[in-house]
C-alpha cells in the first residue's frame, strides 16, 4: 500500500471518529431542549392559572419561562414574560396555538417577576428565585 492510500485511509478514519464524536455531543442536548419545552436547565416552578401553566427553568445565572395552554385548539392570544429585578421584562406575546415563549434572561443572583397568560386566564407570580 502506498503512502497516499495510507493518508486517505488515515483521513476518512479520523472523519468518520469526528462526525460520530460531534452526534454523540449534539443527541442529548436535542434530547433535553425538547423536553424542557426549548428552555435550557432544569424545572424549578411552576406556575397553573385556569387556562394554563407557566413552566420556569433555571441554569447558571440565566432564567427561561414558557405558557403552555390547558387544552389543545387553535390559536388563541397567549404571552409569557420574565423581568429580573432592575431590568425591563423580555416578554413574547401573540396569537400561537402551542406555546408563547420560550423566553430567557440573564437574572444573576435578582429574583425575577414571571407573568403568563392564555386567553383570558393569567397568572403573576411576584418576586420569586431570589
Amino acid at each position: 500500500m502506498n503512502s497516499g492510500a495510507i493518508r486517505r485511509r488515515l483521513a476518512l478514519g479520523v472523519a468518520v471518529l469526528a462526525a460520530s464524536g460531534a452526534l454523540a455531543l449534539v443527541a442529548p442536548a436535542e434530547a433535553q431542549a425538547v423536553t424542557a419545552g426549548n428552555c435550557a436547565g432544569r424545572q424549578v416552578r411552576t406556575l397553573p392559572f385556569a387556562t394554563g401553566t407557566v413552566h420556569i427553568y433555571r441554569q447558571g445565572g440565566y432564567v427561561c419561562a414558557i405558557t403552555l395552554p390547558k387544552t389543545s385548539g387553535g390559536k388563541r392570544m397567549m404571552s409569557v414574560s420574565v423581568q429580573a429585578r432592575g431590568n425591563r421584562p423580555v416578554v413574547d406575546k401573540g396569537r400561537y396555538r402551542y406555546h408563547a415563549g420560550p423566553v430567557t434572561v440573564h437574572a444573576g443572583h435578582r429574583c425575577v417577576w414571571v407573568k403568563g397568560a392564555v386567553g383570558r386566564g393569567s397568572v403573576s407570580s411576584g418576586w420569586i428565585l431570589c
